[in-house]
């Protein structure tokens, strides 16, 4: 819910899929998002291509989108899971292979621990297919030690 007097929060967003046309999934997840009122959005990474990790089916298409929203974070969770519901994203189990996954990196400086909602993302660092496309766009989110630690993860760039 828009609230009057806010002023904007960049935030970040990490993006995954791995069943259907992930893709073409991703790339209507970001036109979703950039259509979702009080959501602008900023930058998207490339795409790239990732095996799965702690998880199995395809390999995923990854990106992170950079927006600017006046949202509050539980409003920009609750959007974002409406993009997935759109997507057909079904949870049967922890991990399984998605038709969309959303995930909300980074809101401004904020640190938010709730029941539904944990931001910055626990494992983020742990990632590449994370850091990778969230140092792309945003190059001071990450530094070279961080980037390191997930050296031994390959990931692809795709030519889109």
């Amino acid at each position: 819910m828009h609230r009057p007097g806010r002023l904007p929060v960049t935030a970040y967003i990490a993006l995954g899929a791995n069943l259907g046309d992930p893709q073409a999934a991703l790339l209507q997840s970001i036109d979703d998002l950039a259509q979702t009122p009080d959501i602008t959005l900023v930058c998207r990474s490339s795409l790239y291509l990732t095996a799965p990790i702690e998880s199995s089916g395809p390999d995923y298409v990854n990106a992170v989108v950079e927006i600017s929203t006046v949202l509050t974070a539980p409003d920009l969770w609750a959007a974002m899971q409406r993009i997935e519901s759109k997507a057909g994203r079904d949870r049967p189990y922890p991990n399984a292979p998605r038709t969309l996954d959303l995930d909300l990196l980074l809101y401004g400086t904020a640190s938010i621990q709730s029941a539904a909602l944990v931001v910055p993302h626990p494992r983020m660092g742990e990632r590449a297919f994370v850091l990778v496309p969230l140092a792309e766009i945003a190059p001071l989110s990450s530094n070279e030690a961080m980037l390191a630690a997930v050296s031994n993860q390959v990931l692809t760039r795709l030519p889109i």
